[in-house]
């Protein structure tokens, strides 16, 4: 962005969504479904789907009298309406010498178009040859499938006015905008011609494409909390562990796992089994930051243990002794540390 603001930056990351070799409408409906449940996944709802097609476009534009040349100019001109309105676009448009008759048309289509399939149909009907039926039905079966089949709520929305910038879209073209961000947080389209440029042979492509920055700004001035892994617990065990010791024990672990958290439960080592912490096993180990371990001994003796059980790996990691008793008289977890 060459001026940067709110969820706008110059340097930015997205999540894109891309299907190659499908020149039907069934990619389009794929993508809206993905992108949109992954945005209910994250609690985002009453969002809205925008959606258009660069053949309407150039429909409406020919219908009105505009020259095909002159069809990029007159849709980035179309491209400010949200911003600066129709009166703003037909200044604009009259200011470049375009004639006021055919912008008055150009601009009356936009006002009597519905925002949904009735609008694609008045549009079917009014422009006639300029536009194809293949065109409008797709359009409006895309709209309908995702109406039919969508995971979340959002509204989906036939917007003639859309333009998306990129020249190289040839079909179908999307956004999805909430009402808490100005500016879209998804977009995409179909872009059909762009891979046969590096290689030679077209082949029909569809993406959508999520602005990371901006789902995560909005995620957390709704205060999301990012979701973490599991908490971990290891209890490591005296030999001499008692029937009804390890019982409890077990009945801890069950707690504990029940509460969410990842347990493992094994026997402190004899010195000739303990070679078996080296290497990759001592750093499986160190994924367990806290430890529990048996025995009648005090606070340093207890950390002295697990270093010489090569445990030291999940102390350097932030890990928490904790102290079992072998006859688990009084507190069964004693915080050594």
């Amino acid at each position: 962005a060459d001026r940067p603001q709110k969820g706008r930056f110059r340097q930015f990351m997205q999540c894109d969504i891309d299907i190659l070799g499908e020149p039907g409408n069934l990619a389009e409906i794929e993508l809206i479904l993905a992108t949109t449940a992954m945005l209910g996944k994250l609690s985002f709802q009453n969002f809205t789907v925008c959606i258009n097609d660069r053949n309407i476009l150039k429909a409406m534009a020919a219908y009105s009298g505009f020259r095909e040349d002159d069809y990029d100019e007159v849709f980035i001109i179309l491209d400010k309406m949200d911003k600066i309105g129709a009166e703003g676009v037909a200044k604009e448009l009259e200011e470049m010498g375009y004639v006021k008759e055919n912008v008055e048309t150009y601009l009356q289509l936009f006002k009597d178009v519905a925002p949904d399939v009735t609008g694609i149909r008045f549009l079917k009907e009014k422009l006639g040859d300029c536009l194809s039926e293949e065109t409008a039905d797709s359009m409006e079966m895309i709209i309908s499938s995702v109406e039919t089949a969508k995971e979340c709520e959002f509204n989906i929305k036939f917007d003639p006015t859309l333009v998306r910038g990129q020249s190289y879209y040839t079909g179908t073209i999307f956004e999805v905008t909430m009402d808490d961000f100005g500016g879209s947080v998804a977009g995409g389209g179909r872009y059909d011609k762009m891979i046969g440029k590096f290689t030679g042979q077209d082949t029909p492509a569809c993406g959508f494409s999520i602005g990371f920055e901006r789902i995560v700004m909005l995620l957390l001035e709704n205060g999301y909390e990012v979701p973490t892994v599991k908490e971990k617990k290891a209890y490591l065990l005296e030999k001499k562990m008692t029937k009804e010791g390890l019982l409890k024990v077990m009945s801890l672990a069950k707690a504990d796992r029940q509460a969410g958290k990842q347990v493992l439960c094994l026997e402190s080592l004899s010195r000739r089994k303990r070679h078996i912490f080296h290497g990759k096993a001592a750093v499986g180990m160190a994924a367990y930051p806290l430890i529990g371990v048996s025995g009648s001994i005090d606070a340093e003796e207890t950390r002295h243990f697990i270093l010489r059980d090569y445990l030291t790996a999940v102390i350097a990691a932030g890990g928490v002794p904790v102290l079992l008793s072998p006859d688990m008289e009084g507190d069964m977890l004693e915080d050594c540390l």
